[in-house]
């Protein structure tokens, strides 16, 4: 039984009393019960809202795994596996002449040709020479995509 309900069923109880309505306690009683029912319907009000918000919540949580799962790639929990022996998750590893720390650098830093470091600030540059391929390998085949002479 909701509150309504009751506050209903409390009224049809009161008026089967058959009271005076022109004794102040009967206007009380009906003036408790007319408080009883709005406050039943502001409750119901607020608790319709609240499953509204949290019907958009769930629509919103499931958005956010998507596009986690877009952003990240849909094995997030696998990826400690998946990195390096090192830990190191980055395509290139270069280590800072000036405080000596190892910092994991992407395609695209590489080829803009320098950055800062991020550890003590030093203007770290990059030379990718097109020409050696880096696998020190000399068989024609290989897919490096480095033409072998």
């Amino acid at each position: 039984m909701t509150n309504t309900e009751k506050v209903a069923y409390i009224r049809g109880l009161a008026e089967g009393l058959e009271l005076d309505s022109s004794k102040k306690e009967v206007k009380v009683i009906n003036a408790i019960i007319d408080l009883l029912d709005d406050m039943a319907l502001s409750v119901s009000d607020m608790a319709d809202g609240i499953d509204d918000m949290a019907d958009q919540l769930d629509a919103v949580d499931e958005d956010l795994g998507s596009l986690e799962d877009d952003f990240y790639g849909e094995d997030d929990d696998d990826s400690d596996e998946d990195d390096d022996e090192d830990g190191c998750d980055c395509d290139y590893e270069v280590t800072c002449p000036n405080c000596h720390e190892t910092i994991c650098l992407s395609e695209d830093i590489i080829e803009d040709g320098q950055m800062e470091c991020p550890n003590c600030g030093e203007t770290l540059e990059f030379d990718m020479d097109e020409e050696e391929c880096g696998c020190g390998c000399e068989d024609p085949d290989c897919d490096c995509h480095h033409d072998h002479e």
